[in-house]
């Protein structure tokens, strides 16, 4: 009986048990709560906005017919900031009074002031006023419309048009202007490759779209024009090509962009915040670029791209993951040397997300699974170190995390030097102090060293904010706590989704022929289909 009961495991193991039994359960548990509660809530956002929107509407003021009374109305409404300006002159071969409101900096004050006020002090006629007809070439400014209120006449004034009230006419007339000083068109900093097109979007909404018009000539690229904002307003562009994009991922898109209801859009992070479908996911489910040639082969695929005037960030959805890791030098450069940089990229991308959990596991609780001499070594380098792994490993990321964000604070000059000898100092000096062991030094700088070589910087972001997740788990759980992460997050990615098309895609749902742009990049003459997942209306790449 006593032979027997030496076999029975003491309750410490019968715990351990029932907490790796339990912790998986409680998982499941969660992510479908989550699940649930972004459900809930995005159709409580959805009632709210279309309550808000209600509540909002009101009928436009008209114009009155009456000079007087409308030029009173707008001076009332848009003449208390500083920067507006109003100026009140004849127009005599009509003779009648007008006034020309317009806003300092946002058109070309040169042209404004003497071109066009002596065009409509002498020589305007009520031909040339008829906004019907768009301004001819004779005329000093591109384009005349007709306001249909005073709230639209006021909102386009302040959006940069030149607005005209003229005595005798029911309305009012708004001058399309060149726009005022913008900054120069230059190689984008978030992104930076060796061969490649060196245009980088800008603030301008006109320049971007502009820049996607310049990549070739097409007739069935569409640029959708939007206003977002409840307070500030802005322009956003949608840009698809018309004869590839899915009609019921450009219906989709249209039905989440008329749905935001922020006061100001700043950058489109915010419209990323907002369109995406999952906010509690950690991974971002739409990829932000300054790329032109980015978003351009992106709409070839039947992707569309946002643009929002102000931001140099345009917006490209649906995303899966796999795009995360992928670089437009891809198909710039020859398909085998490419295939291999891209396959180097998702093996850098788990050392980045495993590696300190594996070394928290091998030591914590499975060193007998590291080869002998190697093991030997790892312990004899461990001697004096009063922290255990989890701590020690959490010392110099913690260290790391801090110098990446201080180097990128930090001005230019000084930034990439401070990070440099930052991480030298500190971790030769935890080395010496015994804080931290020489082979953990060299992980967590092959950890940092992986990371970076994720192309898109919020990928990159995603991944350390997961190694700290993953280091928890092996710390409690060891080898099974790292399985158990790994697994988890390969259960999320699945079930996750960018505007209908399964984030894992083309791994999960299994699609053999998209194999041909995921881990390596086959020769282009063998890429002649368009991505199935997106569903495009014509499937074939014309050659």
């Amino acid at each position: 009986m006593s032979l027997i009961l030496s076999y029975i495991p003491d309750w410490g193991v019968f715990g351990q048990a029932f907490l790796a039994f339990l912790i998986p359960v409680a998982a499941c548990s969660m992510y479908k709560r989550m699940y649930t509660f972004v459900g809930q809530r995005k159709n409580r956002d959805s009632g709210s906005t279309s309550k808000t929107e209600q509540s909002k509407q009101r009928p436009p003021r008209p114009f009155s017919g009456n000079y007087n009374d409308d030029l009173r109305t707008i001076r009332e409404v848009i003449g208390e900031s500083d920067d507006f300006h109003c100026r009140e002159f004849v127009m005599q071969r009509l003779n009648a009074n007008a006034s020309l409101f317009y806003i300092d900096g946002m058109q070309n004050d040169r042209m404004l002031n003497l071109k066009i006020m002596e065009f409509l002090m002498f020589e305007a006629t009520a031909e040339n006023l008829d906004s019907k007809e768009k301004a001819g070439p004779a005329l000093p400014f591109r384009n005349l419309k007709e306001a249909q209120n005073l709230d639209d006449f006021n909102r386009s004034v302040l959006f940069g048009h030149a607005g005209l009230l003229v005595e005798g006419l029911a309305g009012g007339l708004l001058i399309e202007l060149p726009s005022g000083q913008s900054r120069s068109i230059t190689e984008p900093v978030s992104e930076a490759l060796l061969r490649g097109p060196r245009l980088g979007f800008s603030e301008v909404l006109s320049e971007n779209t502009s820049l996607l018009r310049r990549q070739g000539f097409c007739d069935q690229m569409v640029i959708k024009s939007y206003r977002v904002g409840s307070e500030l307003q802005k322009d956003l562009a949608l840009a698809y090509m018309k004869d590839i994009v899915n009609p019921d991922l450009l219906k989709e898109v249209e039905e989440r962009i008329s749905q935001m209801d922020m006061d100001f859009m700043a950058d489109s992070g915010y419209v990323e915040q907002l369109i995406e479908d999952n906010y509690l996911s950690p991974f971002q489910q739409v990829q932000n670029t300054e790329r032109p040639d980015r978003v351009i082969n992106a709409m070839m695929e039947g992707r569309i791209g946002i643009l929002l005037d102000g931001s140099p960030f345009a917006l490209i959805v649906p995303a899966t993951f796999s795009m995360l890791l992928q670089s437009p030098e891809d198909y710039y450069e020859r398909w085998l040397p490419s295939s291999l940089l891209r396959t180097l990229r998702f093996a850098a991308a788990f050392l980045a997300l495993m590696a300190p959990s594996l070394y928290i596991s091998f030591i914590s609780f499975h060193p007998g699974l590291i080869p002998t001499e190697l093991a030997l070594s790892i312990i004899e380098t461990r001697q004096g170190v009063p922290f255990p792994p989890l701590i020690e490993v959490l010392i110099l990321e913690v260290s790391i995390e801090v110098l990446r964000e201080a180097g990128i604070r930090l001005p230019k000059p000084i930034g990439p030097a401070m990070g440099i000898v930052g991480g030298l100092i500190i971790g030769d000096a935890a080395v010496q102090a015994g804080i931290v062991s020489p082979f953990l030094v060299i992980v967590i700088a092959v950890t940092a060293i992986s990371s970076f070589s994720i192309p898109t910087y919020s990928a990159g972001i995603t991944l350390r904010l997961l190694r700290f997740v993953g280091m928890l788990f092996a710390a409690f759980l060891g080898m099974f706590g790292t399985i158990l992460f790994f697994l988890l997050l390969c259960s999320h990615l699945t079930k996750l989704k960018s505007f209908g098309v399964p984030y894992l895609t083309p791994v999960s749902p299994f699609r053999i022929r998209d194999w041909k742009d995921l881990f390596v990049r086959a020769p282009l003459s063998l890429m002649k289909r368009r991505p199935l997942m997106l569903k495009t209306q014509n499937t074939k790449r014309k050659r």
